[in-house]
């Protein structure tokens, strides 16, 4: 699927001058898509132009301020199998396209940077790996997307705001559910909780949301967390969207249920309206004739950070725009109460995580209480000290 979303300027007459040349914006959507299975709830089929629809609206809010200045913003959106991505990221660059937002998994995200080399610059809208913005990171990587250090993070504080200190982990088989459950281990470490026990739930595949139904979880969820350890929480690590939406209401205890489950965190939602989040919303929702998922406004917000330092350098050259990015003076609007930044020592974006319930905004991380010496946001996540990322340093 590929599509070339062009907001065209032929010109600009300035005040007192001719017209000049447009400087010339053009940035690259590459989605990269795997086998998988349904998702358990039809609330979460993905839709055909994720992440696409937020490349559209991130290019017309560019072109709002680039008009104006003699910028032309234009992006190009293509989906492609690991197998063909990186003929499709060749395809890309040999169009001239330097700056390319990436949704793919972490080892894939890795070969096509390093394919890419330093002329060009990668935005990371997908890949949560923490080991990216750790010993794994790379120069021409900025993580838009959050690590899951930092998701695990924001449900730690909410869950030490409430007092709920004692957690019943549960977490699934595959690698990516052990990755998880250990970002929550750590975080427990790091904010004072403590997990008294711990219990895998074994994904057996097939079709869940069909093979498994509520009949039958009614019977396996209970036996599954029968006699834990007293807990005030359970804390469920399912990144591969098995289990974690049946634990409310079956577990053997009357315990809240946060992580994959119950309360979880993310980066935007559909039902998010505060900090002017509602005209986002709308405008987005007029545009894809649905509503905004996690990847739309991963990505959106990756070409926006384009936008905002063209805007301000002048220059569509990745270096200058990676330096300035990195720099003290890049902030940008999110509609999540607070401007965002990125972390100069890993290229990470700093930034407010949700915490919903589906329906609403329950909470936002970092909570009141939690201090940071050079930015509250930092508490989510890998600090500084705790990064073993070298590519950054001058």
């Amino acid at each position: 699927m590929m599509g070339r979303f062009l907001l065209a300027l032929a010109g600009c007459a300035l005040i007192g001058a001719g017209p000049v040349r447009a400087l010339e914006v053009v940035s690259g959507v590459l989605r990269v898509d795997y086998p998988s299975q349904l998702p358990i709830s039809r609330y979460d089929l993905r839709p055909d132009d994720l992440g696409f629809a937020g490349a559209v609206l991130a290019t017309e809010d560019n072109q709002t301020t680039g008009r104006f200045l003699g910028m032309e913003f234009l992006s190009e959106s293509v989906a492609a199998t690991p197998e063909s991505a990186p003929d499709a990221l060749d395809r890309m660059i040999a169009d001239g396209i330097r700056l390319i937002v990436v949704m793919a998994e972490a080892g894939d995200l890795l070969a096509l940077a390093d394919r890419a080399g330093d002329d060009v610059l990668i935005l990371n809208a997908s890949a949560r790996d923490t080991a990216l913005r750790d010993d794994q990171c790379r120069a021409n990587i900025l993580h838009v997307a959050p690590s899951e250090a930092m998701m695990a993070d924001a449900v730690a504080q909410f869950a030490l705001w409430k007092q709920w200190r004692r957690w019943f982990l549960i977490e699934g088989s595959n690698p990516a559910d052990r990755m998880l459950a250990d970002a929550y281990r750590r975080a427990a470490d790091k904010f004072g909780a403590t997990i008294v026990e711990t219990r895998v739930f074994e994904d057996t595949g097939g079709s869940r949301r069909t093979d498994t139904g509520h009949v039958l979880v009614q019977r396996q969820i209970p036996v599954l967390t029968q006699n834990a350890r007293e807990h005030d929480l359970i804390i469920a690590a399912d990144a591969s969207d098995v289990f974690g939406l049946y634990l409310p209401f079956h577990a053997w205890d009357p315990r809240p249920v946060m992580g994959a489950g119950g309360l979880h965190p993310v980066t935007f939602h559909a039902a998010h309206e505060a900090w002017g989040a509602t005209q986002f919303q709308r405008r987005f929702e007029k545009l894809a004739t649905r509503y905004v998922q996690e990847e739309d406004y991963q990505v959106w917000l990756a070409l926006r950070v384009i936008g905002e330092a063209v805007i301000r350098t002048n220059s569509n050259d990745p270096g200058v725009l990676r330096d300035y990015i990195l720099s003290d003076a890049f902030e940008l609007a999110a509609f999540k109460g607070r401007p965002v930044d990125f972390r100069p020592w890993n290229g990470q974006m700093r930034q407010p995580v949700l915490l919903t319930d589906n329906k609403l905004t329950v909470s936002v991380s970092p909570q009141e209480g939690y201090l940071h010496q050079r930015s509250t946001l930092d508490t989510l996540g890998l600090d500084e000290p705790e990064s073993a990322c070298m590519a950054f340093e001058e």
